[in-house]
């Protein structure tokens, strides 16, 4: 049994979860679409509200009081991967708890009942930056199972075709990273980015693991 995790403040965590049975929980574009939007409001001590245009333009969330800093994540069609820093007490339990409320809405939406997810989500602390930051390529990595299901034990066979699947993902802020604006005000990406010179330094550092480091890689599959 997984030993529980006492979120403590600017501490880094990888939050993860998978669906029941390994079933897909996002069926269609506009349910990433609905996720992605839930990890932006949610990210709020206030309660959320419904989002709605006010009088022609979108509400000001400049003041929101965040629960956590997102700085990586990546949503595939049976599971999901965060990196989660928490900013104020008890931050990562109440941002997961509102997220949460996407098993209601998508059970509405398909007419069905029950656990959508594989028990409650998963948390690993994250205890030096050289693991963050090869934890950020692997989370940014998950999409090319879509195109080469056994590449973390076979190695890639067309980097060409990894590559292009890697760019059209849009679930995931991997683009943001590389310098493709996709959900920028979803995440944080200040620590990352320090590390590296310019966008296409950091897409070197990804893309590197698909040839080299396999040992490591296998060293982060954590939710086998």
């Amino acid at each position: 049994m997984r030993k529980r995790i006492t979120f403590v403040n600017n501490q880094f965590y990888h939050i993860y979860n998978r669906g029941v049975e390994k079933r897909d929980i996002f069926m269609n574009e506009k349910d990433y679409v609905r996720f992605i939007h839930d990890l932006y409001e949610f990210n709020d001590k206030a309660f959320a509200q419904k989002f709605q245009i006010v009088g022609g333009r979108t509400p000001d969330y400049k003041k929101r009081d965040r629960l956590v800093n997102i700085l990586c994540f990546c949503l595939m069609p049976n599971h999901f991967h965060f990196i989660l820093e928490q900013l104020q007490d008890n931050g990562i339990s109440y941002f997961m708890q509102k997220l949460g409320g996407y098993t209601t809405s998508f059970n509405l939406k398909y007419n069905r009942v029950g656990a959508l997810f594989q028990g409650k989500y998963k948390a690993i602390h994250i205890d030096n930056e050289n693991y963050l930051l090869h934890l950020s390529r692997y989370i940014h990595l998950n999409p090319v199972e879509l195109v080469e299901p056994k590449w973390k034990e076979r190695g890639v066979k067309n980097r060409k075709k990894v590559n292009e699947v890697l760019e059209s993902h849009r679930w995931s802020s991997y683009l943001d990273y590389i310098g493709k604006k996709n959900f920028p005000s979803v995440i944080n990406k200040d620590l990352i980015n320090g590390y590296f010179e310019s966008p296409e330094e950091y897409k070197k550092f990804v893309m590197s693991w698909l040839v080299d480091d396999m040992d490591k890689i296998e060293k982060l599959i954590l939710e086998k």
